[in-house]
């Protein structure tokens, strides 16, 4: 099944800009930018929305406007609203078990210790695909794991993100347009992503 809706994973407010743990909409707002997208605030949803309109259909790009932990009832709302089964959801984030710059595709399975994903297992049926984004592995190991998310990208990991931003957000466009299964079977087969001279908005870059 293509996907009809797109979820990246984040915290609002320019303290969590930023950080690691919103790489989820860096990638999606990289991508709204790409086909000339405007994010919308939609109160009732709790979200800002933007509509990516191309052969003959419309994917929906979301960023839940809750904290992290409370990402699923949003994406339930929206979803109920315009009736979009969980098998046409795509939920963006950064995982801790990718090395940064890299991204895997997967659909159903555990939450992996992500509380955002937590959140919207227990909102919607487990079908949703998963694009994974590297923030790993978490240096140094015995750094709190929750500094660690919440921090920000070193100059190193700014470095590797802005050498595959393009693979990244392809990646991505991949897996709307084609689905989860060719998705999986193109980029979770790469030992890497080549390299590439697109810029990371510049606010991301540690000040």
């Amino acid at each position: 099944m293509s996907i009809s809706l797109v979820a990246g994973l984040g915290n609002p407010g320019r303290d969590y800009e930023r950080t690691r743990h919103n790489l989820g909409w860096i990638i999606l707002d990289a991508l709204a930018r790409q086909h000339g997208l405007a994010w919308k605030r939609e109160a009732r949803f709790d979200v800002e929305l933007a509509r990516w309109e191309f052969e003959g259909r419309v994917v929906l790009l979301v960023k839940p406007q809750g904290f992290m932990n409370d990402s699923g009832r949003p994406l339930q709302h929206l979803a109920g609203f315009f009736k979009i089964p969980a098998s046409a959801i795509a939920v963006v984030y950064d995982d801790l078990t990718l090395p940064v710059g890299r991204c895997k595709v997967s659909v159903r399975g555990s939450a992996g210790g992500h509380n955002g994903v937590a959140s919207v297992l227990a909102h919607l049926d487990d079908a949703f695909s998963r694009y994974r984004l590297g923030i790993g592995p978490k240096q140094p190991p015995e750094m709190d794991l929750k500094d660690y998310v919440l921090g920000l990208f070193t100059p190193e990991q700014v470095s590797l993100l802005e050498h595959n931003l393009a693979s990244l957000v392809a990646g991505l466009a991949l897996l709307i347009r084609e689905g989860p299964d060719r998705a999986m079977n193109q980029l979770n087969r790469r030992a890497h992503h080549e390299p590439d001279q697109t810029q990371l908005p510049r606010d991301l870059h540690p000040r």
